[in-house]
């Protein structure tokens, strides 16, 4: 009789599982299909997260007309993305006054490397040189163009998104009661998430901020815009910080010319900061943080980098944590949360001292 119930209890877990996999293929289908306005819609819904305080309170404390608290509150949503979107002007105005000068010193490194080759005197170099010399030259003036007009069509997207943020964020605001419940799942999705977010962005704009100054005192050019992109890359856990500190080597190379302690400098120093507060300041900064696994969390950085490309990799985490936090809350769902966290079936809580 056992037996028989236990088979029927693993036949449920089997079907639930299934149709969990099922769910899951479908909503990242969706999720694929409804890109251009989930994610302005996700963003806004972070946004709102963060800024909803001030709705509050202008409202409860201040006895500010509700219209005149979402003002407020969007003019200073407003005011950040002006900034941010000044900050990108001027990295894609620096991007192009030096992408002429360092791609002809890359052509002039590389025609220093081919001379080497030919000094070596190997049978059918001159050739296999004068095809590379071709070769480099027409990739250059080929991509060069299409780079910066990349670029151009990167920032006109950014606006749209921006645009289409905005209403959502009026919407959001204007639907949301002050002061909110303090209670139940909104209300613990909310708290974790302005915390997460609040913290990352203080932690990951010091992050920039060091890193720019760095790079500027070595007379680095573009510091400030890997400065930025290191504010930005420093919200994708463990990948962001080494392809930050990487992103600036191709500069020094060609800026110090064969320095080789300089140019490790250049990647040591912004490396180190980005190794100091990434694993000792903010472990303490955020405490338990999200509840989400490290494992988890590649995964998850992996899986929203596929549907949503570096946008998604950045709202990996904060979705991730909205979804185990929602999964938790149904005992049928339960483990699959628990599993998100690093917690296995039937694993037991470590005791507390008393």
């Amino acid at each position: 009789m056992k037996t028989g119930i236990k088979l029927d209890e693993e036949r449920a877990w089997l079907a639930i599982g299934s149709l969990m996999v099922l769910a899951a293929v479908a909503l990242a289908v969706a999720v694929i299909y409804t890109e251009p306005v989930m994610v302005p819609f996700v963003l806004a819904v972070f946004i709102v997260t963060i800024v909803s305080p001030v709705v509050d309170f202008l409202v409860v404390r201040w006895r500010f007309p509700r219209s005149l608290a979402i003002m407020a509150a969007l003019l200073l949503v407003l005011a950040v993305m002006v900034v941010f979107g000044l900050l990108m002007i001027m990295a894609v105005q620096e991007i192009a006054a030096t992408a002429t000068q360092y791609s002809d010193y890359f052509v002039k490194l590389a025609d220093r490397w081919l001379d080497r080759l030919h000094d070596l005197e190997i049978a059918g170099v001159d050739q296999v040189i004068a095809n590379a010399q071709t070769k480099l030259l027409d990739e250059l003036q080929a991509n060069l163009p299409r780079l910066l007009s990349q670029t151009v069509g990167t920032a006109t997207s950014i606006v749209s998104i921006g645009f289409l943020v905005i209403i959502f964020v009026v919407f959001l605001l204007a639907g949301r009661r002050s002061p909110p419940t303090s209670s139940g799942v909104y209300a613990e999705i909310e708290s974790a998430i302005r915390r997460y977010i609040t913290t990352k962005t203080l932690i990951s704009a010091a992050t920039g901020i060091l890193v720019w100054l760095i790079l500027w005192a070595f007379g680095l050019p573009m510091a400030s815009l890997f400065g930025m992109l290191a504010f930005l890359l420093n919200f994708i856990p463990s990948i962001g910080s080494v392809v930050a500190t990487l992103l600036p080597i191709p500069v020094a190379v060609a800026h110090f010319q064969g320095d080789v302690w300089m140019i490790l400098l250049v990647v040591a120093l912004p490396g180190s900061v980005h190794m100091f507060i990434g694993n000792v300041l903010e472990p303490k900064l955020m405490g338990e943080g999200l509840e989400l696994h490290p494992v988890t969390v590649l995964l998850a950085l992996a899986a929203w980098g596929l549907l949503w490309g570096p946008v998604g990799m950045l709202l990996a985490v904060p979705i991730t944590a909205m979804i185990r936090i929602v999964l938790v809350r149904f005992e049928t769902t339960k483990p699959v949360g628990e599993l998100l966290a690093g917690k296995l079936p039937g694993q037991a809580e470590p005791a507390t001292a008393k």
